[in-house]
C-alpha cells in the first residue's frame, strides 16, 4: 500500500509504502495508493495493557478480547504488551485490522499472594525457573512475575520469592531469548530484582534513591502506569483489617510524583502503560 500526507513535526507532505507491516520511504512498484491527504500519525503505544481482563474483575473471552483490542485501536493505541493474562489471546494475530500484541503468557505468583484467577501459582518456589520458562516458550518474548503483594499474615506488602531463586528464574527466560518483568508496588522486592537482572519493573511506587541507581546500572526500565496509582488510596480505604497497608499504600501514592520524577532524571527508560484491565478500563492510554 502506498499514503501521502502530512507528517510531523513540520507538515511536511509525505509518501510511505507498507509492505506486510513494515513502513518504508522507499517506493514499491505496484502498490496500491490507498489515502491521500490528512495527518499521517503514528500508532500509540499501550506497555502495559491485560486484554482479556475485564474491566472490574475477571476475564473474558475471545469475543470480549477483541472488544477490547477494538477499543485501544479505537483510541490509536497500535501496539500492546499485554503484561499477564489468563486468556489465550493469540487467535487475534489473525486479524490483521487490530492492534499487535506481544504477550507475556500469565502472571506468576504463589498461593493466596495476588488475584484469584489471574496467575499461575507456584507452590514451591524451586519450581519457578521451570515456569517461567514455560511462559516464555508461551508468550512472545515477555514473562511477568508477581513481586511483590499483600501478605496478610503480616498485614503489608512483601516479596514473593527469595533473592536467590529469582536469579535462577530470571536466567531461564533470557536462555529462552525472552525479558522479564515484574509487578512491584513496595520497596522490599526490588533489590532482588534488580540485581538478579530483571529487565523491567512495572508501577516501581517503591524506588529508592538507592534501587534508582541500582536500576540505571543495570539498564532496567519502568513502565509506571500513573492512572492505575491513583487507585492506591481507593485500595486502601477497602483495607481496614491491614492498617499497616493502608498507610503504606496511601504513602506509596502521595510521593509517587517525586518517585517517577527521581527515575526519569536518574535517565532510566520510563514507558506508558495503562495497566489496563481490572481497575482500570481499556482504552486510556491519552489519560497515562
Amino acid at each position: 500500500m502506498r499514503v501521502r500526507g502530512r507528517g510531523l513535526p513540520d507538515g511536511t507532505e509525505i509518501d510511505l509504502w507498507i509492505d506486510g507491516g513494515v513502513l518504508s520511504t522507499e517506493p514499491i512498484a505496484d502498490a496500491d495508493f490507498v489515502h491521500d491527504g490528512g495527518w499521517i500519525l503514528p500508532g500509540l503505544v499501550d506497555a502495559h495493557c491485560h486484554v482479556g481482563i475485564e474491566y472490574g474483575g475477571g476475564h473474558t473471552d475471545l469475543t470480549g478480547s477483541i472488544r477490547q483490542a477494538e477499543t485501544e485501536r479505537g483510541v490509536g493505541a497500535l501496539l500492546l504488551r499485554d503484561a499477564g493474562s489468563p486468556v489465550d489471546t493469540r487467535a487475534l494475530d489473525e486479524y490483521e485490522d487490530l492492534p499487535r500484541i506481544i504477550r507475556a503468557g500469565r502472571h506468576i505468583a504463589s498461593p493466596k499472594r495476588y488475584i484469584p484467577g489471574l496467575a499461575i501459582d507456584i507452590e514451591d518456589e524451586s519450581q519457578l525457573p521451570e515456569a517461567v520458562a514455560q511462559q516464555a516458550r508461551f508468550g512472545d518474548g515477555w514473562v511477568k512475575l508477581v513481586g511483590d503483594w499483600i501478605d496478610r499474615s503480616v498485614g503489608d506488602l512483601r516479596p514473593l520469592w527469595n533473592d536467590s531463586i529469582l536469579v535462577d528464574a530470571i536466567a531461564a527466560a533470557h536462555a529462552e531469548g525472552a525479558r522479564v518483568t515484574a509487578h512491584v508496588f513496595g520497596e522490599d522486592a526490588l533489590p532482588g530484582l534488580i540485581a538478579a537482572g530483571i529487565d523491567c519493573i512495572e508501577h516501581g511506587t517503591g524506588l529508592t534513591d538507592e534501587t534508582v541507581e541500582m536500576m540505571v546500572d543495570h539498564g532496567t526500565a519502568l513502565v509506571p502506569t500513573l492512572i492505575n496509582i491513583e487507585t492506591f488510596p481507593g485500595i486502601a480505604d477497602s483495607a481496614t483489617r491491614y492498617p499497616v497497608y493502608a498507610r503504606h499504600m496511601r504513602a506509596l501514592r502521595q510521593r509517587v510524583a517525586e518517585t517517577v520524577g527521581r527515575a526519569h532524571d536518574a535517565g532510566i527508560p520510563l514507558y506508558a502503560g495503562t495497566d489496563a484491565g481490572g481497575s482500570i478500563a481499556h482504552g486510556r492510554i491519552a489519560d497515562e
